[in-house]
């Protein structure tokens, strides 16, 4: 029986042969099934590939660090490999698919020199279900170093297909607003597809080999570095990190690349590989994320919120209206309600205020929409620029907890140049000095941050519900953009993406079902919730469903994947203490026989689907191995 070795591989093991000192390191995963190899070429360029089980999964990629003072990229010299053998890390998350987490990897320091003796190191983690790398530049050094590329690549194999959410241009869209990562993924395309908008594309990138599924992205994102993509690079023939565009800073003349003094870590590129069970169930976006900066985090309550605006738009944005949803949110036990633009105009502070009082004799909190912006976009919402220096983030985070407010909805960024990045840090920290939650929209990917600011609930990043009521386009489309995120932009972090209406959306032809809008809030995962369905809607559905909504966790103790295929359709198990959720949704316009096994659970539940002769149906369920019919754009909801 032939094996098949590939052209990169050959090249790779001529050009190590060819040199009388150790040019190859190798790390392997705890369990002994991914394998890292990495060195240098007869070209002096650094390389790594990964195999899973015996087989290239990501053939020979680049590696390489161009700074304005140094390269790191051509005439390297692999000097030593320093093995620190096992390292593992527990943690606790106060939200998203598991709350006690282990992180457990072989780790490896890869030495590396440049013809003039400068230093850089790689460091690579090869975990059971991953792998993951970052640069370091070891030399002390008060001058600050500015790094103007990435070389990094991955080189997956031939036959890969992709899904990719295209990177709007930068200052385009309503408002000048973009990049706010709301765009539509392509969906199974070879990973030489070129981006239709022409910047590449988001993190995380979602990639198929056979059995064999990876996920791409970044974690560990300082306040010394840009937020990076992915674009093809012809020259290396595989997907190659790609820093911002010029735009995308705080000011003018702000910094767009990464800056900083050394010894400087870069972020990691992580990427998990193993089946999609075990992808979709990955934890290594906050593995490898930046610990948390504080364990005093008794104020963080994940939990749902009434939010009037997602259905009824500005004009909600009122007294009376608010005092409506705090009401509903009382009604329905959830802990926030959430106000947004221009409350400073339409309901005003002494209202607030008084809002604040009723919403605390209702057990009921208030979140507070702002505009972060400065010169970046043109939004005329307000509470405006109140977030721009540390004077002005200082009085006004301050005074929101003075009155009794728990977050804010923070919105419209400017892109990802490491000076707009600090930006966010910054308002984090200030905001967690004085115990308020943290919600961004219009916004970047998370990347991790959740973990090391536990008071972020949760990031936009995505084209959600407010499309979807903006346009009957978006609409069409969003079922099958629906049964894909599981697997892509929420695999790691928290997304706002407001699901769920019930009832009906203002001049849209919804196209899911309601059992579908049902399961969102337990397919999602965000530290808050903002359930979009408003009082009226609810008023309408039967007594079982109000119920269901009023006892639904955000945070979760335990996932697992029961079946589902990027965009075609998804089934989640979720735990909170001896509860079990299981939550399933249908991305394709034909009726689906899904197939699960539930003998992991012990007791007797429920499901609520889509009925025949009515809008829902609830049935008793025994945990055992079935089948659920799914319909057109259908869902269901079980609950053991």
């Amino acid at each position: 029986m032939k094996k098949h070795v590939s052209v990169a591989t050959l090249l790779l093991v001529l050009a190590s042969c060819s040199s009388g000192s150790k040019t190859t390191e190798t790390v392997t995963s705890p369990n002994g099934k991914l394998v890292t190899e990495i060195g240098v070429n007869k070209n002096n360029r650094a390389w790594y590939l990964v195999k899973k089980e015996g087989k290239v999964v990501i053939d020979t990629s680049a590696m390489g660090i161009i700074r304005k003072d140094a390269a790191f990229f051509e005439n390297l010299k692999l000097v030593s490999a320093t093995d620190n053998g096992k390292i593992t890390d527990s943690y606790k998350m106060l939200q998203g698919k598991k709350t006690d987490i282990t992180y457990t990897a072989d780790q490896k320091v890869i030495h590396l020199e440049n013809d003039k003796g400068e230093k850089m190191d790689v460091i690579f983690n090869v975990s059971d279900n991953g792998v993951a790398f970052r640069y370091a530049f070891p030399e002390a050094s008060d001058d600050v170093k500015h790094i103007t590329e990435e070389k990094t690549s991955f080189n997956f194999i031939k036959d890969a297909k992709a899904w990719l959410q295209p990177l709007s241009e930068a200052k385009t869209g309503w408002e000048h607003t973009n990049p706010s990562y709301e765009e539509y993924y392509q969906m199974g395309v070879p990973v030489d597809t070129k981006s239709p908008i022409g910047q590449g594309w988001v993190f995380p990138a979602l990639v198929n080999e056979g059995d064999t599924w990876l996920a791409v992205t970044e974690t560990g994102l300082g306040s010394n570095y840009c937020a990076s993509h992915l674009d093809y690079n012809k020259e290396l023939g595989a997907l190659k990190i790609v820093f911002p565009q010029d735009a995308e800073r705080f000011a003018k003349d702000a910094a767009l690349y990464p800056e900083s003094k050394t010894p400087w870590e870069t972020p990691w590129r992580t990427i998990a590989i193993g089946s999609l069970n075990e992808v979709a169930e990955s934890t290594l976006g906050t593995d490898l994320a930046d610990k948390a900066v504080t364990d005093d985090t008794a104020f963080v309550h994940p939990g749902i919120s009434s939010w009037s605006w997602a259905i009824l738009k500005d004009n909600s944005v009122n007294y009376e209206t608010t005092k409506q949803f705090i009401d509903y949110a009382q009604k329905m036990h959830w802990p926030y309600c959430l106000i947004d633009a221009d409350w400073h105009k339409r309901i005003g502070i002494d209202k607030i205020k008084e809002l604040v009082a009723y919403g605390k004799e209702r057990n009921v909190k208030l979140i507070l929409w702002y505009n972060s912006a400065g010169s970046w976009n043109t939004v005329p919402y307000g509470p405006k620029d109140k977030f721009l220096t540390a004077e002005s983030r200082e009085k006004e985070f301050k005074w929101l907890h003075d009155i009794g407010i728990a977050g804010v909805k923070i919105d419209f960024f400017g892109g990802d140049g490491q000076s707009m990045i600090a930006y966010y840090h910054e308002i984090l920290k200030s905001a967690l000095k004085h115990q308020i939650l943290v919600n961004f929209h219009g916004a970047t990917l998370p990347r991790g941050w959740q973990r090391t600011y536990p008071n972020l609930m949760t990031m936009e990043s995505i084209k959600g519900f407010e499309f979807i009521s903006f346009e009957q386009k978006v609409a069409d489309e969003s079922p099958s953009h629906m049964a894909l995120l599981p697997f892509t932009r929420n695999l790691y972090d928290p997304m706002d993406f407001t699901p769920m209406a019930l009832d009906k959306i203002p001049n849209i032809n919804r196209r899911t079902t309601s059992a579908f809008e049902l399961a969102l809030p337990t397919l999602f995962l965000s530290g808050i919730q903002h359930l979009a369905e408003i009082p009226e809607g609810m008023a309408k559905m039967p007594d079982y469903v109000q119920e269901y909504l009023k006892d639904i966790p955000v945070a979760w103790d335990e996932t697992k994947l029961l079946a589902g295929y990027p965009g075609k359709d998804v089934v989640m198990a979720r735990r909170k203490g001896e509860t079990w959720f299981i939550t399933g949704v249908n991305g394709e316009n034909k009726v689906k026989d899904v197939t699960i096994d539930l003998s992991f659970i012990s007791k007797e539940g429920f499901m609520i689907t889509d009925g025949n002769s009515q809008l829902f149906e609830k049935t008793t369920v025994k945990p055992a191995k079935m089948t659920v019919k799914l319909k057109p754009y259908g869902g269901f909801v079980m609950k053991f």
